[in-house]
């Protein structure tokens, strides 16, 4: 069981620490433009590593990732430095798709000539279009995103804060894109089997009322933690190591992650199986018209955004697109 992390920046170094102290793999190997930079990173965590579940972590070259069954795909402009930090601007982090998109038309080919039957999952910001971009350059399906896993637990999370419930007893998923067209399935969450709209109702509560704060609390959960903290890494390293194990497992577990959609021409995230090959199958989730119209919209953003990248027309005002979906702050 061998993992390739690309990238030691804030994201791959904590998803190295996530993957080493979880276990997730037998043989983590990191791979970073700076070599020097990633043979500290590996040293550091090995001397903490007799500590954790038994693990080999080294650096090395692309040639290193041989025989890899999972390569993380970090490397990357960040949100902070791309300036995607702003909750006016509707790009979000389709913002860095530009620079981030040359960078692993650069190095996806180097992965899959080391690795040529490693799933390769994009990290980067922003990871669905990005899952797009590896796949073409990969030449092969194996190529998932993390998608909206993330914004899953934390719309969990803050579930689970409204109703003072603990979030491992919160059934709630988001889909579609990880930015801001991602759509809340507010229809199927539930708390231990009751549905939250319901629960709403018997406190007296209107859904549109908490929709709108909670909605905003996870959509932007990377800038408030960024205005604090300079970097969003923590959650996005476990929740990476996590996918990474569920490959190298085979575990066939069930999680709303990317990947390749051909109905909607797009990579973003539905509830899928993911296992050694990575999205083993995508399940169809019951939308309500709205969710279902929301998830349209999502998709056609996404589309936009990869037109414009390939006719280099990303960052020019005309071709922003212009819906705010719900609940996003306004001037």
């Amino acid at each position: 069981m061998k993992l390739g992390i690309i990238g030691t920046g804030n994201v791959g170094n904590a998803i190295a620490l996530a993957a080493v102290t979880r276990g997730s793999a037998r043989e983590i190997v990191l791979v970073n433009r700076t070599s020097k930079t990633a043979e500290a990173v590996a040293t550091d965590l090995r001397y903490g590593a007799p500590l954790s579940p038994k693990v080999d972590i080294s650096h090395g070259n692309y040639e290193a990732l041989a025989g890899a069954g999972v390569v993380l795909i970090t490397s990357g402009v960040n949100e902070k430095t791309g300036g995607a930090t702003d909750r006016n601007d509707p790009q979000g982090r389709l913002r860095l798709l530009e620079k981030n998109a040359s960078i692993y038309r650069d190095i996806v080919p180097q992965i899959v000539r080391a690795a040529p039957n490693a799933v390769l999952v994009a990290v980067t910001d922003p990871p669905d279009p990005l899952a797009d971009i590896a796949r073409n350059a990969a030449g092969h399906d194996r190529v998932m995103s993390t998608g909206t896993f993330l914004d899953s637990l934390r719309f969990r999370v803050h579930l689970g804060k409204h109703f003072r419930v603990d979030p491992r007893y919160v059934e709630a998923q988001v889909i579609g894109d990880h930015g801001t067209s991602q759509v809340f399935l507010w229809s199927s969450a539930r708390i231990a089997g009751v549905p939250v709209t319901a629960l709403l109702k018997e406190r007296g509560e209107k859904l549109e009322d908490v929709r709108t704060q909670l909605e905003n609390d996870v959509r932007y959960a990377n800038i408030t933690i960024i205005e604090g903290h300079d970097a969003s890494q923590y959650g996005i390293g476990i929740v990476s190591a996590r996918i990474a194990e569920m490959v190298l497992r085979d575990e066939c577990a069930a999680i709303p992650v990317g990947s390749y959609q051909r109905s909607l021409d797009v990579t973003l995230s539905l509830p899928s199986v993911v296992g050694r090959v990575g999205v083993v199958a995508v399940l169809q989730p019951d939308l309500t018209p709205d969710e279902r119209s929301r998830l349209q919209r999502s998709a056609q953003s996404l589309k936009n955004a990869l037109e414009a990248v390939k006719n280099g027309r990303l960052n020019h005002h005309s071709d922003v697109p212009q819906e705010v979906p719900a609940g996003s702050l306004q001037p």
